[in-house]
């Protein structure tokens, strides 16, 4: 699959030359959306740059070149500046969530011990909050801006960030994300989308997820475009508000995972009156992708203007700085194979893809340079510079596919089973299923390997349960070792959205092999 290369002016010029240069007109740069109201509060280039430069001032009196600070704060205008003024001064950003529930915690401190941060910027509120927090804290809001602080001098090969994996396993993996790599992603995806400084960047996923960051906060400062965001909380409580935030910004470029597509087209019937013809593209990526809910999402706003060819299924993994394929002017590409539907996920725009043994193997300059402190790049990372994404998929007529993960192909009898085949038949197995609520996963006991599922219902009954057991034997040949109907909101999932499979086998089956 030829790509376009990434030009060389591109990967040269440092992040911030891009900041700097935004900053000699006043237009609007970042706006953070509350509610109630709504209410937007707005930074211009040169705002940025101001507090930018305030941040970097304060870093480099407690922290040295290379070291990590650590971003543990609330989704506002303080978590960009944050960001931006951490590479500034030409240290390791490391963008983390705020520290709610015990797990929230228990992954910032996981990520704590394994990039040791130098300091921490929060946000006033969280002070008391953040856990366990390694060497200086230092509140967002009480950073005075300064109008002439030096950006760093840094190689393009130097570290950017560390991007964090949304996975669930027990020690956290650190993607090192290079000036060079977050550059070479940002060319990529406003290339694909034709975006300009015109554009809009809109939406609310999280900025410590990568899709949030590179889509909201890097593209932004590389195109000087204007990003407009809110919280992923408020588009749970109201998933019309992301749709409402696309009408009123010509040109919007957006990103979300599957799920958020189902809750907007559920809500669909409360929208008022709103203009969506000039929709640039709504990405639709960092989880399975169902040709249902492109068709839902599709079916549900097609009144009020949105086009189809606007849905852009994308594919990426932070390994990869985000950004690997994705359809193109052409919109969603939804092919039958042996009977069930694929959703592809379009072509790459400057790097190369290959298929090794039914695996996706990436390189190009957007590629991470390993994880951080593990010398040995291991089995994800080759020696000639090829990421190796665990993700099982297939090109067919120059467009890609997923086809499930690696480690989650279910292999019972000789035979392969992908996760979601079987969580897609579930969920359509009875009305009562809730969509992105399943969790298909391989269990071992004394009849050797076997499929189990944990499923979302609502209101669970013997009815439901016959018809899940009879849709799996009948769709797959499998009878189902163990099925567990628990409230939707049970079933886990990983910060970026996705389900949980490793989390769900962990609690229901258990260590021993238990399924009562």
């Amino acid at each position: 699959m030829p790509p376009a290369d990434v030009p060389d002016e591109v990967l040269t010029t440092p992040f911030t030359d891009y900041l700097l240069r935004n900053a000699s007109e006043d237009r609007p740069a970042f706006t953070c959306r509350t509610f109630p109201g709504p209410t937007d509060h707005t930074l211009s280039w040169p705002q940025v740059l101001d507090r930018v430069r305030g941040v970097a001032r304060e870093l480099r009196r407690f922290t040295r070149p290379g070291d990590r600070v650590a971003i543990v704060a609330r989704q506002d205008l303080g978590y960009v500046i944050a960001f931006l003024g951490t590479l500034y001064a030409g240290r390791v950003a490391v963008p983390l969530s705020v520290p709610t529930g015990r797990t929230g915690r228990t992954r910032i401190e996981s990520a704590f011990a394994d990039a040791t941060p130098a300091a921490c910027l929060t946000s006033a509120n969280l002070l008391e909050k953040v856990p366990s927090p390694p060497g200086v804290l230092l509140a967002i809001e009480d950073i005075g801006p300064d109008d002439a602080e030096p950006p760093a001098e840094v190689a393009m090969t130097d570290p950017a960030y560390l991007q964090y994996t949304s996975g669930s396993t027990s020690r956290p993996a650190g993607a090192v994300i290079s000036h060079r790599a977050l550059v070479a992603a940002c060319w990529q995806t406003t290339r694909c989308y034709h975006a300009d400084a015109s554009a809009h960047l809109a939406g609310w996923v999280p900025f410590f997820h990568d899709m949030g960051l590179i889509l909201l906060v890097g593209v932004p400062v590389f195109l000087g475009a204007h990003s407009v965001f809110f919280t992923p909380m408020e588009f749970v409580r109201d998933p019309l508000r992301w749709i409402r935030l696309l009408a009123e910004h010509p040109g919007a470029i957006t990103a979300a995972p599957n799920f958020a597509f189902d809750l907007a087209a559920e809500a669909a019937g409360e929208l008022e009156d709103v203009d969506l013809s000039h929709v640039n593209s709504v990405l639709n990526g960092s989880e399975p992708i169902r040709a249902a809910s492109l068709d839902a999402f599709s079916h549900a706003f097609a009144p009020y203007g949105l086009s189809r060819t606007s849905l852009k299924p994308c594919y990426g993994l932070a390994e990869a700085t985000v950004f690997v394929t994705s359809a193109g002017d052409e919109g969603p590409t939804i092919t039958t194979f042996d009977g069930g539907e694929l959703v592809s996920v379009g072509r790459p725009y400057g790097q190369r893809i290959r298929i090794v043994d039914k695996e996706i193997w990436v390189s190009g300059p957007n590629v991470a340079d390993g994880y951080w402190g593990r010398p040995d790049r291991g089995e994800t990372f080759t020696e000639d510079g090829w990421l190796r994404t665990g993700d099982l998929g297939f090109v067919h007529e120059g467009q890609l596919y997923v086809a499930g993960r690696l480690k989650d192909l279910i292999i019972v009898d000789g035979r392969n089973h992908h996760p979601q085949d079987i969580e897609a038949t579930v969920e359509a197995a009875h009305a009562g299923i809730r969509a992105g609520r399943v969790a298909a996963f391989a269990v071992r006991d004394d009849h050797g390997e076997g499929v189990a599922v944990v499923a979302g219902c609502a209101a669970p009954d013997d009815d439901v349960e016959r018809a899940v057991r009879r849709a799996v034997s009948a769709g797959h040949d499998l009878p189902l070792r163990a099925l567990w109907l628990v409230p939707p909101g049970a079933v886990p999932r990983t910060s970026s959205g996705k389900v949980a499979r490793a989390a769900a086998r962990d609690r229901w089956w258990g260590e021993n092999g238990r399924h009562d």
